[in-house]
């Protein structure tokens, strides 16, 4: 039996606990498993990506308030904390001291101009490429950034997605 078999056929009260892990919007998960089932894992994939770009501002400002700064370890030991640690790994071993403390700084900045955390995609990226698209974003208007935000969440519920469907 393949994942997406495997995924159609689990009771949504499973689902929903790994769906809301890798995006922490009850109403992403929610469409992912009414629109089962999913022919294969391509269908899955897209389904999970359109629902995550279709998602209203309030929603993902509520799956933001799930994602750690930049640069802090996530706390805890939910599925979702430890994907978070293990996404920002890499980087946060490529940081010296002074691009730590830069991005700490470029965390506070883009939080006072957007009045939300500043997330981005950081698996496979380094600490000076994180601090350099921060201070980029800081100059973009209300709609460009919520746009980024939302393709950035996208991608990382995409990623803890497959992630779930590896395990199956």
């Amino acid at each position: 039996m393949s994942a997406v078999e495997t995924f159609n056929g689990l009771p949504a009260e499973r689902l929903e606990k790994d769906l809301l892990a890798c995006l922490a919007a009850p109403s992403w998960g929610a469409e992912i498993i009414a629109k089962r089932p999913y022919p294969d894992r391509a269908g899955l994939l897209a389904a999970a990506d359109a629902a995550a770009s279709a998602l209203s501002w309030p929603d993902v400002l509520g799956a933001l308030s799930a994602h750690p700064r930049i640069g802090e370890r996530a706390a805890g030991d939910s599925k979702e904390a430890s994907w978070s640690r293990t996404e920002q790994s890499a980087a946060a071993q490529t940081a010296d001291d002074v691009t730590r403390a830069a991005l700490i700084e470029a965390n506070r900045a883009y939080e006072a101009r957007f009045d939300h955390v500043f997330l981005i995609f950081a698996s496979g990226r380094s600490q000076p490429e994180i601090l350099a698209a921060a201070r980029e974003r800081l100059g973009n208007g209300e709609e460009t950034e919520r746009a980024i935000v939302r393709d950035e969440l996208r991608k990382i519920a995409r990623l803890r997605l497959e992630r779930v469907l590896d395990a199956l």
